[in-house]
Formats: C-alpha cells, sequence, structure tokens
C-alpha cells in the first residue's frame, strides 16, 4: 500500500528527474515517448495470463500494473475539466447572451419607432456577438489553469499564454513527426 501512495506522488510530481522538463509537462500528460519493448520468451509457458496466475501476488501485482496505466492514460483530471467548463460556459455564454439580446432589443427599438435600425446593422451587431462567443469556448478552455493544484487568476491570462504556447509547441511537433 505504501508504494501505491508513494507511487501516486511520483506520478503527480512528474517521472521526470529533469526539473527544467516538469516545468514544460502538464500534470495529466503521458509520458508518450518511452517506447516499450517486449521481451521475447523462448517457452510460451512463461507467460501467464492474469486470471491463469495462482495465487494473490500474482492478481495484485498485475492490479498494479493495470492502475499505473490507467493512471497514466486517465485524461484530464475532473477539477480540470469543471474549470475549462465553467470558463467556457462564462467566456462563451456572455457574447452569446448578447447576440440573441442583440435581435430583442432591435426589435423593441424598431417597434416602438425609437431609432430606424437598418436589418444589415442588426444582423452584424449580432454576428460580432456569435463569434465573439466561439472565440470564447477557445479562450475557455485554454485560459483555464492545467495545474490540478492552482486555479490561476480571474481573467487567465497568464495561462492563456502558457497553454497557446503548449498548444503550438505541440502542433508543430506533431508535424514534425508526420514528417
Amino acid at each position: 500500500m505504501a508504494s501505491d501512495s508513494q507511487s501516486a506522488k511520483s506520478y503527480k510530481k512528474g517521472s521526470s528527474q529533469n526539473p527544467d522538463s516538469d516545468k514544460s509537462r502538464l500534470p495529466f500528460e503521458p509520458t508518450q515517448n518511452r517506447k516499450k519493448t517486449t521481451k521475447k520468451s523462448s517457452s510460451p509457458s512463461v507467460t501467464q495470463s492474469p486470471k491463469s496466475t495462482s495465487g494473490k501476488t500474482g492478481k495484485s501485482a498485475f492490479n498494479k500494473v493495470d492502475q499505473a496505466k490507467s493512471r497514466a492514460f486517465s485524461g484530464v483530471p475532473e477539477v480540470v475539466s469543471k474549470r475549462m467548463a465553467r470558463r467556457m460556459a462564462f467566456f462563451c455564454g456572455v457574447p452569446t447572451s448578447l447576440g440573441m439580446l442583440t435581435f430583442i432589443i432591435s426589435y423593441l427599438v424598431v417597434s416602438q419607432h425609437l431609432l430606424n435600425l437598418p436589418t444589415i446593422a442588426v444582423l452584424l451587431v449580432s454576428l460580432g456577438f456569435f463569434g465573439l462567443g466561439v472565440v470564447g469556448l477557445s479562450y475557455g478552455a485554454l485560459s483555464a489553469s492545467w495545474d490540478e493544484d492552482r486555479v490561476g487568476d480571474w481573467l487567465g491570462i497568464s495561462e492563456f499564454r502558457t497553454n497557446f504556447g503548449r498548444t503550438v509547441q505541440s502542433w508543430k511537433s506533431a508535424k514534425e513527426e508526420a514528417q
């Protein structure tokens, strides 16, 4: 049990020995650069399935390996995903609501004969707000702190810079890998 808690702590801190690489690696990012080597055995009886292993030690060893794999590829932590969803709802919801309110307000203004608004002006203003809503979705996801322990500031400008830099870097590395 002590080794499980130690491995969980070492996973949260990062598995790399280089402190500079821990800063560039996300807390929930799996280590993808490691190549798994398969050992070929001379006899097929050496490798056993987890169900065929006898005794409790075989099952617990399999469970530890399975848990380590699930931790490494678990995806975005729930705390971070909720933080992203709240920011996306705010930064997308406010402009989208204003886009819908544009139609209601323009109808009231025109129906009360307060001002004669051209329809193209109403269309452009509402499209502008809806466009800001689409941009708000991306900004909401990128401005959230991707670190489980750090909430970040209200606007998330510094988190946006960090996360956008990480995104661009991963695009570049994926492009280089494809070539």
